[in-house]
């Protein structure tokens, strides 16, 4: 497929404290990356050589002035490292922030400012139709807070720069299997508060959209309960048969291409191994890290998150900055990689 047909996706450095660039690297080293999209990569020049010294690679781009000039870059460019008579990645530079102001593995302003103004830039471009999806490095939430971000993590800052007005949330992600919950990044004592028929019924659509965009042709998606034991019949809490259930029963009584694509609830402590067999592609859990323990000890170097609900595909690895380790050149790129490529399946969805 020539390059003018393959969905556009920008990649950027993350934090320049962490791992970002490194990993950036090892996946632009991959000769089969330019087969899955047209890529332009967006950071300050300095943090990508750096991040090219430390994987030990070297990856020959094509400077760019703006994101307008990738969409129909001819399939052939100049020969590059690894991958002669065949296309290059783009790369627009930026001047974020200077190397003396990073220091490798801490969470510093200087660093989340880097951040929020190269994802800013890129979803600047998202608005003007020059790109199709967005997959991100590792940022840190606290050197973004530090930074300027207003919001409560990097979802929220998404859906309001992008005037998402509808129902967005987080989905975590490992090979075949999908997951999202009703709330998010607040206190535990908060959850129940959350918990509503409509974001239930808004989750598990959302998330079967998504899958659809991804590739799966039918997916089936599995509801969790929130109490232990499912509430016991209502012993152990209530929000199984006053929310859950009935969500659950108004998502199937709707009109469906496939059989009835929601079942549940399910006890939390059981739902991941009906997700195991085979069963279900994707379960939407009640909070954070019902679903999240779960996901990471199932494969923590190979989860991705994908921010659902948006106007573009936005994706990033789930296992974070890695501050312990920056800088030595020992980071797996394969939590990255699979970003990578439901970024660019979910891109590809949004070509005519």
């Amino acid at each position: 497929m020539p390059s003018s047909e393959l969905p556009v996706v920008a990649l950027t450095l993350g934090d320049p404290a962490g791992i970002g660039a490194e990993l950036i690297a090892r996946l632009l080293a991959r000769p089969e990356a330019m087969q899955h999209a047209s890529i332009v990569l967006a950071g300050d020049r300095w943090l990508w050589q750096q991040g090219q010294r430390i994987a030990g690679v070297q990856v020959a781009t094509d400077d760019i002035a703006s994101f307008a000039e990738v969409r129909g870059r001819p399939c052939e460019g100049r020969p590059g490292e690894g991958r002669p008579g065949g296309p290059r990645p783009a790369f627009l530079a930026m001047d974020t922030v200077a190397p003396e102001a990073v220091h490798p593995g801490q969470a510093e302003a200087a660093g989340g400012r880097s951040v929020l103004q190269v994802l800013n830039r890129c979803m600047d471009a998202a608005k003007a139709g020059q790109i199709d999806a967005i997959c991100f490095a590792p940022l840190n939430k606290q050197a973004m807070k530090l930074g300027g971000l207003r919001h409560e993590d990097e979802m929220h800052h998404f859906a309001d720069y992008l005037g998402v007005s509808s129902y967005f949330c987080e989905f975590n992600t490992l090979g075949g299997l999908w997951t999202s919950r009703i709330s998010s990044h607040v206190p535990l004592k908060d959850v129940a508060s959350y918990l509503s028929v409509e974001r239930i019924m808004q989750a598990a659509e959302l998330i079967y959209r998504s899958l659809l965009d991804s590739g799966v042709a039918q997916p089936r998606v599995a509801i969790a309960g929130f109490n232990p034991h499912n509430g016991d019949g209502g012993t152990c809490g209530r929000e199984e048969i006053d929310i859950i259930a009935p969500a659950v029963r108004a998502l199937q009584a709707r009109d469906w291409p496939t059989p009835a694509p929601f079942h549940g609830p399910f006890p939390a402590d059981t739902i991941f191994l009906k997700a195991q067999a085979g069963e279900y592609q994707a379960i939407v859990t009640m909070y954070h890290d019902q679903g999240q323990i779960a996901i990471k000890l199932m494969g923590f170097s190979r989860g991705v998150t994908v921010q659902g609900g948006l106007p573009v595909p936005i994706t990033t690895p789930a296992h974070g900055t890695a501050y312990d380790i920056a800088g030595q050149g020992k980071a797996s790129v394969e939590a990255t990689w699979q970003a990578f490529l439901i970024a660019c399946r979910m891109g590809a969805a949004r070509l005519p």
